[in-house]
């Protein structure tokens, strides 16, 4: 078995020490649990990470597979240009997702602008940021970027990378990228602390008891009551380790800030 390496991380830049500065005090929990997860990270000894991040290119009616051979990114958005990341993308495994989902007829397009290089977005950096303190050299990434689509179609989309990961020649992670509820301080636009408190604790829930059913088949209503942007993320992770004997474990939960960072990594079974 080829998959390795499973989580689900925040990405909100304040987590970054050189950007949250005096905040970090306030995410505390969540950067320490970051750091147990990149050590959980070093230790599956991961080849090619695939990120599933909100933040990039979202089809209203396909997936993004990111099909570039270079990657960077930079925080100079939020005030840090110096602090940068260079990768190169798996595109062996780009082929391989491209060929199963096709057969699936899963729609994906491989996305390619021509320029030199795909610029990441802070929904990959983040758990980079944490991840490649126990592993850069050597390590590729390939970003994903949800759709439009069902939430049948983002669980079967991950069934389909699942396939390809779990037969594939190298050591592959995935971290599905995402906050919780963005409304659970009151004063906020559309802030409503009871529906996204609710919701977070209801997915968290549901996570830590692996109940996939349940987290597929929430009401539209409650989702978007909460206003989150991981939900779908979760949902293409879940199709990935469909069929698998995965143990989730809740390393941290917490949303100081109005929005719900949550850590969850996946015990995946090495065969």
């Amino acid at each position: 078995m080829s998959l390795n390496f499973a989580a689900i991380s925040p990405h909100a830049p304040i987590l970054i020490p050189e950007i949250g500065k005096d905040d970090q005090v306030k995410v505390s929990d969540t950067t320490l649990a970051l750091r147990k997860l990149a050590h959980i990270f070093g230790e599956a000894e991961i080849e090619t990470l695939i990120v599933i991040s909100p933040h990039g290119l979202i089809y209203p009616d396909r997936f993004n597979v990111c099909a570039m051979e270079k990657m960077f990114g930079t925080f100079a958005e939020f005030g840090e240009p110096n602090l940068t990341f260079n990768y190169s993308n798996d595109l062996e495994l780009v082929d391989e997702i491209a060929q199963a989902t096709t057969k699936e007829n899963i729609p994906v397009v491989g996305y390619d602008n021509r320029g030199e290089f795909f610029e990441m977005d802070h929904g990959i950096m983040v758990p980079l940021y944490y991840l490649q303190r126990e592993k850069e050299m050597g390590l590729k990434i390939l970003p994903i970027a949800y759709s439009g689509l069902s939430r049948a179609e983002h669980f079967a989309f991950g069934q389909a990378l699942g396939s390809v990961v779990k037969k594939y020649a190298g050591r592959v992670g995935i971290v599905a990228s995402g906050d919780l509820s963005h409304r659970l301080i009151s004063g906020a636009p559309e802030s409503n602390p009871e529906a996204g408190k609710d919701f977070d604790e209801q997915i968290i829930s549901d996570l830590e008891k692996h109940n996939v059913q349940d987290v597929l088949f929430y009401e539209d209503e409650f989702v978007e009551s909460a206003g989150e942007c991981g939900y779908r993320s979760i949902l293409i992770l879940l199709g990935a380790l469909d069929q698998m004997n995965v143990t989730p474990q809740k390393l941290s939960y917490e949303g100081p800030f109005g929005v719900g960072y949550a850590v969850i990594n996946y015990d995946v079974p090495e065969s």
